[in-house]
C-alpha cells in the first residue's frame, strides 16, 4: 500500500541577510516553508500567493514567484501521507511578516540552524538547499 499524497504549495523565501523564513503551526512542533494547500480553480502559485498573506501577511503577485519545480517528502504533521510541493522563491523583508492564521511562531535561519531546529522533511531534503545555493 502507498502513502496517501497532499498537494501543497511552498516557499522558499529569503531576506537581505541570507535568512529563510520557516514556519511551525499551531499544536505542531516542526518548522517548515509556509505554503498549504490549493483551492479549487487556483494554480499552484495563486494558491501560495494566498497562503502567503493568510500565513504570515507577505503580499506578493503569483507573477512575482519564481518556480523551482515540484519535490516529494514524508509528511511532518501527517503520519503514513507524503507531501508533493509545487516550490516557489521570493524575498521578504522580516519586519514586515508576522504569525497569522494556524501560524505560531515563525523564524528566520541560517544553515547553522539546520541541526539544532526540528525542520520538516521536504524542508531538508528539498528546500533548504535553494536558500543557499
Amino acid at each position: 500500500m502507498t502513502d496517501a499524497r497532499i498537494f501543497v504549495s511552498a516557499a522558499v523565501i529569503t531576506d537581505a541577510d541570507g535568512r529563510v523564513l520557516v514556519v511551525r503551526k499551531r499544536g505542531t512542533s516542526v518548522f517548515m516553508q509556509p505554503g498549504g494547500k490549493p483551492e479549487a480553480g487556483e494554480s499552484a502559485a495563486e494558491a501560495l500567493a494566498r497562503e502567503l498573506h493568510e500565513e504570515v501577511g507577505l503580499v506578493v503577485s503569483a507573477a512575482a514567484l519564481e518556480p523551482l519545480g515540484t519535490f516529494e517528502s514524508a509528511a511532518a504533521n501527517e503520519p503514513g501521507h507524503r507531501v508533493v510541493a509545487a516550490a516557489f522563491r521570493t524575498t521578504a523583508n522580516p519586519g514586515d511578516l508576522a504569525p497569522r492564521a494556524e501560524i505560531e511562531e515563525l523564524r528566520w535561519i541560517t544553515r547553522a540552524d539546520i541541526g539544532h531546529l526540528p525542520l520538516a522533511p521536504l524542508s531538508l531534503d528539498h528546500l533548504l538547499a535553494f536558500a543557499w545555493d
